[in-house]
């Protein structure tokens, strides 16, 4: 799959990301030279981790007849080590349903598991940037 972005001529540096049959605006905040047009890049990786967390919790649950009425996820980022290497993440998924602790603890197992969790924290991610010139 590829996802192509594209920028937008309507703003100083704003993309807009299309993926499959869907788009959205990435952008960066006014202080950094951008209109804030959107969520940054450092948003959208953060983002991916709590969406992954949601889904997998969801289907899950769904999958094992656990009842998970309502699934709300916050992510919050420590980025003060980021220049030394460390860029830290905590999501907190707050679920609603009548739940057992077991319940809960296996859900928290499934969270801790999910794809993009294991990608930003087992797996290496190698990286070629090509640059050419468009005509």
């Amino acid at each position: 799959m590829t996802i192509e972005l594209r920028l937008d001529r309507t703003r100083k540096l704003a993309q807009t990301v299309h993926i499959r049959g869907h788009a959205l605006i990435a952008d960066i905040g006014d202080g950094e030279g951008g209109d804030d047009a959107g969520p940054s890049p450092h948003d959208l990786y953060d983002a991916a981790l709590g969406a992954c967390k949601a889904l997998t919790v969801m289907w899950y649950a769904r999958k094992k007849g656990i009842p998970v009425d309502d699934i709300q996820t916050l992510v919050e980022h420590d980025n003060s080590g980021e220049r030394s290497g460390v860029y830290r993440l905590t999501a907190r998924l707050k679920i609603h349903g009548t739940l057992t602790d077991a319940q809960l603890g296996e859900l928290q197992a499934v969270a801790e598991k999910c794809p993009v969790h294991k990608l930003m924290t087992q797996v290496t991610t190698e990286i070629t940037t090509e640059v050419e010139r468009l005509s």
